[in-house]
């Protein structure tokens, strides 16, 4: 009887790719590889690592066909499934204190409740897993495979406090998981979701610690303050951080960055943004983030746009003082740059900047306060198109609205609340462009 779980459909086949010189094709299922059942991701891409390949596909009509394949070590196929796990998702069996997931409104579309917990999300996409759901297997697959880096969420080193956080009681025994990985050499990245009077204080100095011990293959730690919406009735109780306890966040981080810079020559933990601009510090410079080794948890992500944009700025007036570009100074234009509180300030900056070098600008920067999950959060991210229209319908938006893409879901034109981005334009009666992440994309989009 033939095992369905283990074929998988071809969704994509990329444009010169190996899969498409050999007549592979969008609806071919693919059966096995070296004679080999494939469970999932991570035995596809351990598999087809090998410079000899015998793949076995079943095209549409039925037929089986078997391609030996010759390539470079490591070279991909080019074949895109439709389930990008080629297995069923994993969800979170945990009922953290600080999931914001269940500090959601009811009515939301059903994708945003789900809680995933894969391994395999964190090797594909960054993912950052418990190891609450990692079984024995799935643990020495990643060791087997060498599949590195694993991210883990590790909120707190306290066996019996990570019980408590995660609301599950094998959650402290799950920290084991990670002195084998340490033990197998995997390349990890940690991160701790900060609560106030749960896991900072001494706690967050014994997490430090701990981890430390793990270097270098434990190869970062981000510390992230926890999000609260407002929907938080019947929830765990907890507080935000105040600007005294961000700057005691901050010692203890920039003690323990001193320390890892002396034994082992990286800062190793790092403080997301949020802690600067409530503790009210500069922002440290890039070589204070190692590479932006933690940028997906809003470690460095205001000091890297920041710099980006300054010289793509000095790239601007280089061309404008040799006559090299064919950006007309003279052109009056107003843009209105809409963002999440949180980045705002650091937008405005720039656009000053920018209307000096070009004078006929005129760039508003609107921090849209987030009244759909309330106004402590002050991400770009988290906003919604019903906050965008009802914060922007009454202003002079000038010629064009520049907005970040973090707004709208991955791949489409859809905020949180389903608004899609169509919508939110024929309601203001005014162009709006996305603008990319880096600083060379915004100063394109200043420059329209």
């Amino acid at each position: 009887m033939k095992n369905m779980k283990h074929e998988h459909v071809i969704d994509r086949v990329e444009e010169g790719s190996i899969a498409q010189e050999l007549d592979i094709e969008p609806g071919d299922v693919l059966l096995s590889i070296n004679g080999k059942a494939i469970e999932d991701v991570f035995d596809y891409h351990y598999l087809i690592n090998d410079d000899y390949l015998v793949v076995t596909i079943r095209k549409q009509d039925g037929e089986e066909w078997e391609y030996e394949i010759e390539k470079d070590y490591q070279e991909d196929l080019g074949i895109v499934f439709e389930n990008g796990l080629m297995d069923d998702y994993k969800s979170c069996h945990n009922k953290c204190i600080f999931c914001f997931i269940d500090q959601m409104p009811k009515g939301m579309r059903e994708t945003l409740y789900f809680k995933d917990d894969d391994s395999r999300l964190s090797f594909l996409q960054g993912n950052y897993v418990t190891l609450t759901n990692m079984k024995e297997k799935d643990l020495q697959r990643i060791i087997d495979y060498k599949l590195a880096p694993i991210n883990i969420s590790v909120q707190t080193t306290n066996p019996e406090l990570r019980c408590k956080m995660l609301n599950n009681r094998f959650a402290g025994e799950a920290l084991k998981k990670i002195d084998l990985l340490y033990e197998a050499g995997i390349e990890m990245n940690g991160q701790i979701v900060l609560c106030k009077g749960v896991n900072d204080g001494e706690e967050l100095e014994r997490s430090i610690r701990d981890l430390c011990r793990y270097l270098p293959y434990m190869e970062s730690v981000s510390v992230v303050p926890v999000g609260l919406s407002k929907y938080r009735d019947g929830l765990y109780p907890l507080e935000p951080f105040t600007k005294e306890d961000a700057n005691r966040v901050l010692d203890t981080i920039h003690k323990w960055q001193k320390h890892c810079m002396e034994t082992h020559h990286t800062h190793f933990i790092h403080a997301s943004d949020e802690w600067y601009l409530l503790a009210e510090r500069e922002l440290p410079q890039e070589d204070n983030y190692d590479g932006y080794i933690q940028l997906e948890n809003g470690v460095g992500m205001i000091r890297l746009l920041l710099d980006e944009f300054h010289a793509a700025l000095d790239d601007l007036k280089q061309e404008l003082s040799n006559g090299t570009t064919n950006v007309d100074i003279n052109e009056k234009r107003k843009i209105t740059l809409a963002t999440g509180r949180l980045a705002a300030p650091f937008l405005a900056q720039m656009a000053e900047e920018f209307e000096e070098v070009m004078p006929q600008r005129k760039i508003e920067v609107v921090p849209i306060r987030n009244d759909f999950f309330g106004e402590r959060i002050t991400v770009s991210g988290l906003l919604t198109g019903q906050d965008l229209l009802a914060q922007l319908k009454e202003k002079d938006l000038g010629d064009l609205v520049l907005l970040p893409c973090n707004l709208l879901r991955s791949g489409e034109e859809v905020f949180l609340d389903d608004m899609t981005l169509t919508e939110l334009k024929n309601a203001l009666q005014v162009p709006i462009d996305i603008v990319k992440s880096s600083g060379q994309d915004l100063l394109n989009g200043m420059l329209s």
